[in-house]
């Protein structure tokens, strides 16, 4: 699947005065593309996108007019605000004063994906407060700073967990997620473990996981949760470490290459995980086996 670029940003980002941050550009996003920025007082119209844009805004208050003529509303938005643009929806719009964003663009796809499949259709939100998708674009901007390539199960997941929130908070009634499904069957698990096991070693996307269950990305979330009490994240994360405690009780394989077999992006990654979810160092572990 595609990578969601800045091509898909219909030039919102291109404008001058906008000093990004940090973007998600080659990182292999297939739904989201994510940017911090800070950006500079301005007036412009956008041609409809192809993705729903949410910003976050992290600093205010700033005063935000949107729309032309009668039909133009203005705005004193503070810091945690959100601004919602659907997908296929032309915007103009002024913006009063120097601020600080996260923009998150999410496709279709995801949206779909989060409503059980079925057409969405977002509503358009102007400075309300949404402290569940405030914390969820937080979280993401905060794994892009420190990107690690291990993070791609966590991200996807974040990210899924968006585009509910959208569905769920935004969406039009006809919009409304369906129940939560049951869990996966025996042998559904066992063909998600034998991946997650088989490419412990590598970036594994949320897609690539359910495609193994045959589920969609967002059924298979949730059925995973169901059947294990955790993300694909935490369930991964655990696979991995416990491979690397093997590794470092039965062999004398460098603590670095054990990090980079096992999944971890380098030496102090594991140290932490391992710090934080065992009460030790991987070091310390050899040294008591």
């Amino acid at each position: 699947m595609a990578e969601v670029g800045l091509a898909d940003t219909v030039g919102m980002l291109r404008r001058p005065g906008v000093r990004t941050r940090h973007t998600s550009s080659e990182l292999g996003w297939d739904r989201l593309y994510l940017s911090t920025q800070q950006e500079q007082p301005y007036r412009a119209a956008f041609d409809p996108a192809p993705t729903s844009l949410l910003i976050l805004h992290c600093s205010g208050p700033v005063t935000v007019r949107r729309g032309l003529g009668a039909e133009a509303r203005s705005r004193t938005i503070p810091a945690g605000g959100v601004f919602l643009q659907p997908a296929g929806r032309a915007l103009s719009v002024e913006l009063g004063g120097r601020l600080d964003t996260i923009h998150a663009y999410l496709t279709d796809e995801a949206l779909r994906d989060a409503n059980g499949g079925r057409p969405v259709e977002l509503s358009e939100e102007f400075g309300v407060s949404d402290p569940l998708a405030e914390q969820l674009m937080l979280a993401l901007a905060s794994t892009l700073r420190s990107w690690e390539p291990s993070a791609r199960t966590y991200t996807d997941h974040l990210t899924g967990m968006l585009a509910a929130q959208l569905v769920r908070r935004h969406g039009t009634r006809a919009s409304a997620p369906p129940p939560a499904p049951s869990g996966l069957s025996g042998r559904q698990l066992a063909a998600v473990r034998e991946l997650m096991e088989q490419r412990l070693a590598e970036p594994l996307p949320i897609t690539d996981l359910a495609s193994a269950a045959s589920l969609s990305p967002s059924q298979f979330t949730r059925r995973f949760r169901a059947s294990t009490g955790r993300s694909p994240h935490q369930y991964l994360l655990s696979l991995r470490l416990e491979a690397a405690c093997r590794l470092l009780r039965t062999t004398s394989v460098p603590i670095a290459e054990v990090a980079a077999v096992c999944g971890f992006s380098h030496q102090e990654h594991l140290t932490r995980v391992m710090r934080a979810r065992l009460g030790t160092t991987p070091a310390a572990l050899r040294r008591s086996g």
